[in-house]
């Protein structure tokens, strides 16, 4: 295809009223990118942004040409490769990318796929009746973005090669020998002047995010060997995934260490109308949910036609059960969807021809055929897992009841709540100090442990946009109470209404009373605890919270340091040896005018042996109790000077898992935990 040179155009608009002539609005003003041109000049269209996901979503690009060869039965072995800093190779054994003349373009076929947008071999014919490919952009887009990438196939005897900057290719298509394998392998090195940060470097590719996502991969395509070699460390470290059970075995990896009810997970692989569905789950005793959608091997985070199809089909097969099995009376109502999925831990996996994703991120499958599929499927193969495994069925009835009853009792004390608390335009909490400011964009809301703390911090804070909150010993821990339960705790309800925007599901974001939540604890273990049962509530029950950044958790000093009238607050233990040896710096100088030889260094462990000596005093904060009110403002919240940390989520899987882990009702994984980082803690106040 001959390329088209665009020419460039002045365009001058033209002010009412003057004499000059309008621009001009033609054909010739109307410019086409080439090639990949579109792709450079827009890149966060195609990958979703410049930073560090868009970055890895190269490699997921690349590694789904592969994978759908082993999802087309043609690809046994996956080997990925982090060669360099920035330099990543993928080979796979598939049939390789065709290298002969394409009718269409008059180039190898080869560097049609890598050249040109909307080339390849997922929009027609019998090459691959399914495809995780959407838009058939993907490994051309990783090529334009990339400042130099190598292609090598091995088909048909031969390998061959072509070597490309920027998108554009260095020479034709080369044979280059013979090869008794077949397969393609890209190696591409991401373009510094599309990914680099503002310090200019290109970030570092993530070898745990690598890892987790070709381990999803290598669960959701059983059989298929997937490799992972880290070569930028000495020694290499390598990781190998390969998994006969498919989701079955994922569900297991999901669980983990969490207890079951079920003695064998639910698994189900069928057909339906040309959709592949693939499907399992397990029931645990832990109150939380887990489903998670694939279509084609992509995650669709929003689910979509195929979990409300596995979501309609599970409500009804345990309803019909429990009403054939006279669990439930004639005149009691079904049991809900939420009933029947509390500690539900389930991966469903369609695999179909044309899927059809809602948004550029594929976030949610709209396939109407593909909720028909997976009702009709799970709907029979799980009403004959019942049938076939009675104890796992009651267990499994028996734990959907006490949902059902939990739920009831929670809508009852979610509604008193409510009802009595701020969204009904009612009084706040008694011991709640509120800000004069109604700007929730401006105000802020301290949490504080013990009633002492709080008296200083209402007396110290400034009254126009800070509240203050008070707590009283250790709130409960919602990683094992029910809602009902939660509610009954009178620090819990004082939390809820204070922020008065609702909380879980019922959440409304744009009611929240502050934007700025503080949680001010004391610098020791039960400190520690009582924030951790805090993050815990706050992560279970305002997830949107955190995920808005309105989550902070104050650093009180743990020093302060005098000498005469001087005083400075130290918040770790090397700033508090840094003020130390300053204060001392003078000392140092005038001992050496009468000769004497003692270094600040010495003179600094005396200090701190004896804790008075040279004019120095220290004072170790162990709880908020010990400062007046000037000092807790002064430290800990005034905006000028205090040290605040930013709650966020970087990964909501690895967050939830350390939450189980903490705060959950089993004990081994948290002993394991325990002993796996022991090495790691120091200065543990206990």
């Amino acid at each position: 295809m001959p390329k088209r040179k665009s020419k460039k155009t002045e365009v001058r608009n033209s002010a009412p009223g003057t004499d000059r002539k309008p621009a001009s609005y033609d054909a010739k003003d109307i410019y086409v990118l080439e090639g990949l041109a579109p792709v450079r000049k827009r890149p966060g269209m195609y990958i979703g942004s410049t930073g560090v996901d868009g970055l890895h979503h190269l490699i997921w690009e690349v590694i789904d040409n592969s994978i759908d060869e082993a999802m087309s039965g043609h690809a046994k072995n996956i080997e990925v490769r982090l060669v360099g800093e920035h330099v990543v190779s993928v080979n796979d054994d598939g049939r390789g990318i065709p290298v002969d003349t394409h009718k269409q373009t008059k180039k190898s076929a080869l560097e049609t796929v890598m050249t040109m947008l909307h080339a390849g071999g997922k929009f027609g014919g019998e090459s691959y009746k399914v495809s995780g490919g959407l838009h058939g952009v993907g490994v051309s887009v990783v090529n334009a973005l990339s400042q130099s990438l190598k292609a090598e196939v091995c088909r048909d005897g031969y390998r061959y090669v072509q070597e490309y900057v920027r998108g554009k290719p260095k020479y034709k298509v080369r044979k280059i020998g013979k090869c008794d394998q077949r397969g393609t392998m890209v190696t591409f090195d991401p373009d510094s002047e599309i990914f680099a940060a503002a310090n200019g470097k290109i970030p570092e590719f993530d070898r745990k995010r690598i890892v987790d996502h070709l381990r999803q991969q290598a669960y959701l395509t059983k059989g298929v060997r997937i490799d992972v070699i880290d070569e930028r460390q000495q020694p290499h470290a390598y990781y190998t995934f390969y998994f006969e059970g498919g989701v079955a075995a994922f569900v297991s990896y999901l669980i983990d260490d969490q207890r079951t009810i079920q003695d064998e997970v639910f698994y189900v692989h069928r057909e339906h109308n040309g959709i592949d569905v693939e499907a399992a789950l397990c029931y645990t005793d832990e109150i939380e949910t887990e489903e998670l959608g694939f279509a084609n091997n992509i995650h669709t985070t929003d689910g979509g036609m195929h979990v409300t199809g596995f979501r309609t089909a599970l409500t009804r097969s345990i309803n019909d059960y429990t009403r054939s099995n006279e669990y439930l009376k004639k005149e009691e109502e079904n049991l809900t969807g939420d009933d029947v999925r509390e500690g539900l831990t389930a991966v469903i996996s369609v695999k179909l021809r044309e899927p059809q994703f809602e948004g550029q991120t594929k976030a949610r499958l709209g396939n109407p055929e593909a909720r028909t599929a997976v009702e009709a499927i799970i709907g029979e193969s799980f009403k004959e897992f019942l049938e076939k495994h009675p104890q796992d069925a009651r267990r499994i009835i028996e734990k959907c009841l006490l949902s059902a009853k939990a739920r009831k009792a929670a809508k009852a004390a979610r509604e008193t709540v409510l009802r009595k608390g701020a969204l009904e335009g009612l009084t706040l909490p008694g011991k709640l100090a509120d800000c004069i400011s109604k700007d929730a964009t401006q105000s802020e809301l301290f949490l504080v442990e013990g009633d002492s703390a709080g008296g200083s911090a209402k007396m110290g804070r400034n009254r126009n946009f800070q509240a203050i909150l008070p707590l009283r010993g250790k709130i409960l821990n919602v990683e094992k109470a029910r809602v009902d339960k939660m509610l009954a705790s009178n620090e819990i309800r004082s939390l809820v209404v204070a922020l008065g925007a609702g909380f879980g599901n019922d959440l409304d974001i744009s009611k929240v009373r502050y934007h700025k939540i503080v949680l001010m604890c004391d610098a020791d273990s039960d400190g520690n605890h009582i924030r951790t049962l805090l993050l815990t509530f706050f992560y279970r029950y305002f997830v949107t919270l955190i995920e808005h950044g309105y989550l902070y958790i104050a650093q009180p000093p743990l020093y302060r340091i005098a000498k005469g009238k001087e005083v400075h607050y130290a918040y770790t233990e090397s700033e508090k040896e840094a003020v130390i040896r300053q204060l001392l710096k003078l000392s140092e100088e005038k001992r050496a005018t009468r000769g004497e030889t003692k270094k600040s260094d010495e003179l600094a462990e005396t200090v701190e042996g004896e804790k008075g000596i040279m004019g120095i005093s220290i004072q170790r904060y162990k709880g908020l109790g010990e400062m007046n009110p000037g000092q807790l403002w002064e430290t800990t919240m005034n905006p000028e000077q205090r040290v605040l940390k930013h709650v966020t989520i970087e990964d909501a899987k690895e967050a939830d898992r350390i939450f189980d882990i903490l705060m959950g009702s089993e004990v081994a994984p948290r002993k394991r935990f325990i002993q796996a980082h022991a090495r790691t803690a120091q200065n543990i106040d206990v």
